[in-house]
């Protein structure tokens, strides 16, 4: 388990480094059949600004799409001690707690790392949980936070997001340079044609694939990681049971 967390945080620099070398080829695409080299930089700048965004607030934004209300023990003393004990058992610090009022059984967690860690129920889970159960729920979603499974996703989130607002952007320039009159335009536009497909593919198509193929893994760890905790597989195993059968979108 620990060589898998070693491998997600391993993954997030080489993920990184793989987007960004993706979109500076891009940018310098653009820059080049453009004929102004240093918009490249302006867009290197604009997905770096974009990702330190994403980095820093996808937990308020995750929050508030959520309509989650963050709560203190005396609020549900039921989901409130389940938390700080799973922990206090792990040597982690106490997450900021949300229950989000909504009758379908449903649980999450966000934060880029332990230290910004957020969890959140919905009412509906906790009324047809009981204590191990919602135990074995609470303890597979803070794992994603203990296993840095949130900081992959954000990261991958954030530079899909910015390449596809690039792609969007080239694509719109393409169309007003074709709709130009003037002929030495026309490279230009089936330059940034071939940018904002390119873009568009990488990220409606490719990224979502990617991180669909790694999200499973992602839940197994986080399953392994539940049953650690609690030393109680069939806490989370009944859990799921319950949320198979009852399950219903939020």
């Amino acid at each position: 388990m620990y060589s898998a967390i070693a491998a997600n945080k391993r993954n997030t620099v080489i993920i990184i480094g793989l987007f960004v070398a993706l979109i500076g080829g891009l940018a310098y695409a653009w820059g080049y059949y453009s004929g102004q080299g240093s918009s490249a930089i302006m867009i290197i700048g604009f997905v770096a600004i974009y990702g330190l965004i994403q980095y820093y607030a996808a937990a308020s934004l995750a929050v508030a799409m959520s309509g989650a209300i963050e709560i203190q023990k005396s609020d549900n003393p039921r989901l409130w001690r389940v938390v700080e004990n799973l922990a206090i058992r792990e040597g982690m610090p106490m997450p900021k707690v949300y229950i989000i009022p909504d009758e379908a059984p449903n649980a999450f967690a966000t934060g880029r790392d332990p230290k910004h860690a957020v969890v959140a129920a919905t009412s509906g889970l906790l009324a047809i949980m009981d204590d191990q159960e919602l135990e074995g729920v609470m303890a597979h979603e803070m794992g994603h936070v203990k296993n840095y499974d949130i900081l992959v996703s954000t990261i991958v989130f954030g530079l899909i997001s910015a390449i596809g607002i690039l792609a969007d952007f080239a694509m719109r320039m393409a169309f007003w340079s074709n709709m130009g009159r003037r002929r030495d335009d026309n490279g230009l536009g089936a330059a940034l044609l071939l940018v904002g497909v390119v873009g568009s593919i990488i990220a409606f198509l490719i990224g979502p694939l990617i991180n669909a193929a790694v999200s499973r893994q992602r839940e197994y760890l986080a399953d392994a990681t539940s049953a650690e905790i609690t030393r109680y597989p069939d806490g989370l195993a009944s859990a799921l049971q319950k949320l198979g059968e009852y399950g219903r979108p939020m």
